[in-house]
């Protein structure tokens, strides 16, 4: 597994018979668990959650999101002046987002009734005991 944040390529394939979407080189070797997050509506964002080991990796199922990252610096009082990485992920063109520990994320959907898939490295204890949260608008102010 790569210690680099960035975004994992797919494509579709189409035919007579439908779509399919993929991402082939998501090698899900290190996942123990997975998620999906359905926002209310476009107005809610989730943010800002960081883990110092866990590794994430988002896919955007349904619609468009608008997804955040920044390097952390120290987890107990980290800069405010932080670089803010930003990606979108949209369901008709797969990637998978990963994001390894030592970062926080924070994300809000772009078209209703979106859908993000998460897959993590830790299971839900453990990943618990490695949380950090920091306010929504710590980095970002406009979102």
């Amino acid at each position: 597994m790569t210690s680099n944040m960035g975004l994992i390529k797919g494509n579709n394939f189409t035919d007579d018979r439908g779509t399919v979407h993929f991402v082939n080189d998501f090698s899900m070797e290190s996942v123990v668990r997975l998620y999906e997050i359905s926002p209310k509506d476009t107005s809610i964002i989730r943010a800002w959650q960081a883990h110092k080991e866990e590794c994430k990796w988002f896919y955007c199922t349904k619609g468009s999101f608008k997804v955040n990252v920044v390097k952390i610096d120290d987890f107990d009082n980290p800069s405010e002046d932080l670089t803010v990485n930003s990606f979108e992920l949209n369901a008709s063109h797969p990637e998978v987002l990963f994001i390894p520990g030592g970062y926080a994320n924070g994300f809000k959907a772009i078209s209703e009734n979106s859908k993000l898939m998460v897959f993590s490295n830790f299971g839900l204890d453990a990943s618990k005991q490695d949380d950090y949260r920091y306010d929504t608008n710590k980095w970002i102010k406009n979102w």
